[in-house]
Parts: C-alpha cells; structure tokens; sequence
C-alpha cells in the first residue's frame, strides 16, 4: 500500500493511504514513548547481568517492532507477528538458562506470551525408548509449555544417534509446533558452540526457523570480578582488597588456560559460596568476633580446592 507522509504546523504527522482516506497521528503521543524512555522496563529487568549488549539490544529490537507493528496496524498498514523461537550458543556457566527465564517473564509483561512460563527440558523428556512414544512425550511437553517458553540445553543431543534415533522424531514434532503455534509459544535450543553448528548442519532448514541466534561469549576476567561481587553483595558480603587479588589472579589464570570445562559464572558462584563456609568456620574457630567480621571475606576465605569447574 502505497503512503505518503507529511506535517503540519501544529506539529501533527499525517499519513495519506492509497486510497486518498488520511489518518491522523497525535505528534504529543508519540513524544510520550520518547520521554518516558520505552526501553526503561527492558533495561530494569536485565541490570543485574554482566555484559550481554547482543542480547539487550536483540530484546529492544522486538519491542521496538512490536510497539511500530500496533501502531501500523492501528492505521491500516501490513504488519506480521514476530516469531521469537531463539538458539543459544554459549559454553556452561554463559547465562543461557538465566536469559531464557528471564525471557520468559519479559515477555509476558510485553504481552508477547499469555503465561510467560518457564519449561526446561532435555533429551530424556522428549526422547521415548519404542515407536510413537517420542512424538507423544515430546507433543506433552509443548503442550505445558504453550504461552511460556520452552528451553532445550544440550539440543544437539536430540540428532546424536543418527537417522534410526527417535531423537529425530522429536525434533520433527519440534519444528512442526514451531510453526503451528507460534504466536503463543517461544522454542530455545541451547548447547555448545561447536556441537550446536554441527547440529544445524545435520538438520537443513532447521537453522532458518530460529530468527534470532544469540552467541553467548565467555566471560572476561573483569567480568567475572563483577559478578563475584554481585553474587557476594547479594548475600551481604563483601570481598577484602586481599580477597579480591586473589580471585582476580586466579581466574586470570583459568580463562587463560581456556579449559573447555570451566563454567564461567556458575564456577564463580561456586567460589563465593565455597568462601562462605570458610569464612564461617574461621569465625567459628576465633570465638568472637567484631560485626565487620561478619561481612567481609578475606584472602584466608578464598580458596580452591575441591571446586566443581
């Protein structure tokens, strides 16, 4: 449909159709979206997480074309729902299962899902062991998961017995509700990166139904100092300077290593909350204590032996 724009000197844009009908936009209204900042929910929800500009920016993109696409709606023009199945790509302990639940919630504020609940599953939940059970378990799962979000970490596991696999089956029963119903519904494959390039390429077609393909990077050692101290001021604790040294130099050396097990984030965690026992025993063991004791973790607190990557 052919439009054309212009303005008056009240300030008001007026779009004229095709059809020679004009329809009149409040210029005031839409400086109300600029004013109040239209991103300022999407920004709240995600303050906490380190880093991730790609993701942000990829949310504030859907909004934004959700809000144009009402608004072109409203005055006749062409506007197509927005598919929002999503593949994660991104090493353990990158913020996958994080994001995708807090999508979930996101999205239902948006009005995007009508739920905006949260299902994580894996091969097992999908996968049945005779003929026809796959495709029933697996259609079971979507439907508790229609108009929230249904997350698949390690998806490629779904294609690693080859074409004789019921994991085949589930992915077909996958992609066909993928495209039934996706106004109410948000499919996310998540997994390594490497494992999940080479499941794309053993399923043609499948890339192409994910709009949106999100790298989830490791973290940097900064990065990971900020979330120590997140995850140590959420429980009200801080890190000496000692402390912190300590933390700094060995996770400079573990990201240097590049292990292919270290997981990034959730590893973090398991050194703050490791620290905090530590640092209660050694309370423990003083017999007193002044109250500043209680909130600071020191060099002695950091520790790392005996910790899961």
């Amino acid at each position: 449909m052919a439009t054309q724009m212009t303005r008056n000197r009240s300030g008001q844009i007026n779009i004229v159709l095709n059809d020679k009908k004009e329809v009149k936009i409040d210029h005031d209204h839409q400086l109300h979206y600029v004013k109040n900042s239209p991103f300022t929910l999407i920004d709240q929800q995600f303050s906490s997480f380190v880093a991730m500009k790609e993701l942000k920016r990829t949310i504030k993109e859907i909004y934004a074309t959700i809000v144009v696409n009402e608004k072109r709606e409203e005055i006749g023009l062409t506007c197509s729902k927005q598919v929002l199945h999503m593949l994660f790509k991104g090493n353990p302990g990158t913020g996958k299962t994080t994001v995708a639940r807090k999508l979930a919630k996101i999205y239902f504020d948006m009005n995007l899902l009508s739920k905006g609940h949260f299902i994580e599953a894996e091969r097992a939940d999908l996968v049945g062991e005779y003929i026809g059970q796959t495709a029933q378990k697996t259609r079971s799962i979507i439907q508790k998961a229609m108009g929230g979000i249904l997350f698949i970490d390690e998806a490629y596991s779904l294609a690693r017995g080859g074409e004789k696999d019921f994991g085949k089956e589930a992915i077909d029963t996958l992609v066909k509700h993928m495209e039934d119903n996706h106004n109410d519904f948000v499919l996310i494959l998540a997994g390594y990166p490497f494992e999940m390039e080479r499941f794309l390429t053993l399923n043609p077609g499948l890339e192409s139904r994910f709009p949106f393909i999100l790298d989830f990077k490791d973290y940097e050692v900064d990065h990971l100092m900020e979330i120590a101290k997140q995850m140590a001021s959420e429980r009200e604790y801080q890190l000496t300077k000692e402390a912190e040294w300590k933390l700094h130099a060995h996770l400079y050396k573990k990201t240097l290593a590049k292990e292919r097990n270290f997981s990034n984030a959730r590893y973090v965690r398991n050194v703050i909350e490791h620290a905090i026992r530590k640092h209660a025993v050694r309370l423990l063991s003083q017999g007193q204590f002044q109250a500043e004791d209680l909130i600071h973790l020191t060099g002695k607190d950091i520790q790392f032996d005996n910790l899961s990557h």
